[in-house]
């Protein structure tokens, strides 16, 4: 544009200042808040994620497969909520088939990381929420292959946290049942006899002690925790 002759200089100066300065503030606004695949559009399949979320559920980040692995069908997508993992395989045709795991279920995640692409991997619980990890197992796991490296990293660092947490409320969940069952009070259970003095019935001494061991095995209880259990139980002959 020609400088409008009609403006003093001193205008016309003031003008491009500003000019300059708002187009500085925008590019820093970009470098500060970079889009992302679900803002600028580019996730396929996350439309369908939105529709599965609950009242509540918040998507907290998601990754894209990318074109190269799939050649022969439609992109997969996975997505982190604030409850669980979620996952949307895409029909050639239309429709689609989720997969999703609870938080509380998740067993483990692992990603693996190549030149084109990442592998997420992920495994679900296979006993109820909370129960113990002792003699349980998990279900097969589900590989999604050929994701964003970066937006999986995303994904895989939440389900990460996930992990941890949920895991270490088990632990406590195991060592709150393991002194119950060795004589010890129960958090929140109404004063039994044992607690007025009165020896309460209990159960068999050998298998306490063999699932004390266990616990101990498992890094679920310390040496002195399980030392202190064993007194109790002998104690209790």
């Amino acid at each position: 544009m020609e400088q409008d002759r009609s403006l003093p200089i001193d205008a016309w100066t003031a003008v491009e200042a500003e000019r300059g300065r708002r187009a500085k503030a925008g590019a820093t606004a970009a470098l500060a808040s970079p889009p992302t695949a679900a803002d600028s559009g580019d996730t396929p399949g996350l439309s369908e994620i939105n529709g599965l979320l609950v009242p509540g559920e918040r998507l907290l980040a998601c990754a894209v497969q990318r074109r190269l692995f799939a050649l022969t069908h439609r992109r997969t997508t996975v997505a982190a909520t604030t409850g669980r993992f979620i996952a949307i395989s895409r029909g050639l045709i239309g429709g689609y088939v989720p997969f999703d795991v609870r938080w509380q279920d998740l067993h483990d995640a692992e990603i693996r990381a190549g030149i084109f692409g990442a592998t997420l991997t992920i495994s679900a619980l296979t006993h109820a929420d909370l129960a113990t990890n002792a003699g349980t197992g998990h279900g097969t796991p589900h590989a999604f292959m050929g994701l964003r490296k970066l937006e999986a990293q995303a994904v895989y660092k939440i389900c990460q946290a996930q992990e941890q947490a949920w895991r270490e409320k088990r632990r406590v969940r195991d060592l709150d049942e393991l002194r119950a069952e060795s004589g010890g009070i129960q958090i929140g259970a109404q004063p039994s006899g044992s607690a007025m003095g009165v020896q309460a019935p209990a159960g068999d001494p050998t298998a306490r002690l063999r699932r004390a061991k266990e616990m101990l095995d498992q890094g679920l209880i310390t040496d002195a925790e399980y030392e202190s259990i064993k007194a109790r139980v002998v104690d209790g002959l």
